[in-house]
């Protein structure tokens, strides 16, 4: 995409997978990163609600990593389902979690669509890699995701778990691929609040200015 940071790639689990990373001024508050949405409706990391989110972690100090899943641009592999795009999100935390500047800082996971359901996903298996981890000797590195961030999260579609009380949910109240009805069903036996935009899409069109605004104000919420 025009005017963002030359990709680079890392190694994944399928082979490489295509990153851009993008700084704060200063030093980062933690690290963040975001899955795009389904990759055989074509969903990309330059995914417009994608870019909101990213955009929205850099100005609230976050270095905000995004990527292709496997099969997707320059990234190595074939669709899985969403089991092995899972994987790849956890190789590109891992890798990314390396950099001394942001090892022990908090880790923040989002995604939109099918990438909120990755992310979801994601971090419950990180939960439990620190739990299995925390057992063995030696086992200094922070693993677990601290914050989630979910924008219209593929309930319908897919099984997405349970997610810590504090987690963003944002969803739009005329949303035809995940309908709002989906959304609410998955939060409700959960006393899961969601952030609903009035007359939006899936998309967000005309309104990513506002969902950028309801990102950074969570943002600035957190401990």
């Amino acid at each position: 995409m025009l005017g963002r940071p030359v990709s680079t790639l890392i190694p994944g689990p399928a082979g490489p997978l295509e990153v851009v990373v993008e700084e704060p001024a200063g030093i980062p508050k933690g690290l963040a990163v975001v899955a795009h949405p389904h990759p055989l409706m074509g969903g990309t990391m330059d995914n417009k609600v994608v870019h909101t989110l990213v955009r929205a972690l850099v100005q609230m100090g976050w270095r905000a990593v995004r990527f292709n899943f496997r099969g997707v641009g320059q990234s190595a592999g074939t669709w899985d389902e969403g089991r092995g795009e899972s994987t790849d999100l956890m190789a590109v935390v891992s890798h990314h979690r390396a950099q001394p500047d942001v090892a022990q800082s908090p880790l923040l996971l989002a995604g939109f669509s099918f990438g909120g359901f990755v992310a979801a996903q994601t971090f419950v298996r990180l939960h439990q890699a620190q739990a299995e981890q925390a057992g063995q000797p030696h086992s200094a590195a922070r693993v677990a995701a601290d914050h989630l961030v979910l924008v219209s999260p593929a309930t319908s579609k897919y099984t997405v778990p349970a997610v810590p009380a504090g987690t963003l949910v944002v969803e739009g109240e005329e949303d035809d691929v995940v309908p709002l009805s989906a959304i609410l069903n998955w939060a409700r036996p959960q006393g899961l609040p969601v952030t609903v935009v009035p007359g939006v899409g899936h998309f967000f069109h005309g309104q990513l200015g506002t969902l950028r605004d309801i990102v950074k104000r969570h943002l600035a919420s957190l401990p």
